[in-house]
């Protein structure tokens, strides 16, 4: 049968967990233990990021990420652009046995638009 993008990302939503940006704030300044991953692509980064994130793009996180993080149960919070590509990804990393995988909802612009700052 033949799925959709949109489909998948419905898929994936069900086995993904999200978290809010006040979730998230909460886990920065709190100094919580964890990576946060942007995984927007190189010229969307250009406009920052959010603060202590490490940046592996979409395109080449499947190969990259045991680099960056190479236990598998170490917290992780997915970020990109509006949260659809962090749920897909997010999906992707718990099928390679990541077990604590989180997809930041709305994205960084979720970030933005709430007045958080970014860090260039």
């Amino acid at each position: 049968m033949k799925k959709s993008f949109s489909d998948m990302v419905n898929d994936a939503a069900k086995e993904v967990q999200e978290i809010d940006i006040f979730q998230l704030k909460n886990l920065i300044d709190t100094k919580y233990n964890f990576s946060l991953v942007d995984i927007r692509e190189d010229d969307e980064i250009k406009s920052g990021v959010i603060e202590n994130s490490i940046h592996i793009g979409r395109g080449v996180l499947d190969r990259d990420i045991e680099g960056h993080i190479p236990e598998s149960s170490e917290e992780i919070v997915l970020y990109c652009a509006r949260g659809v590509r962090s749920i897909m990804s997010a999906k992707t990393l718990q099928d390679m046995g990541y077990q604590k995988v989180f997809s930041l909802k709305g994205g960084i612009s979720e970030w933005i638009e709430s007045g958080f700052k970014l860090k260039e």
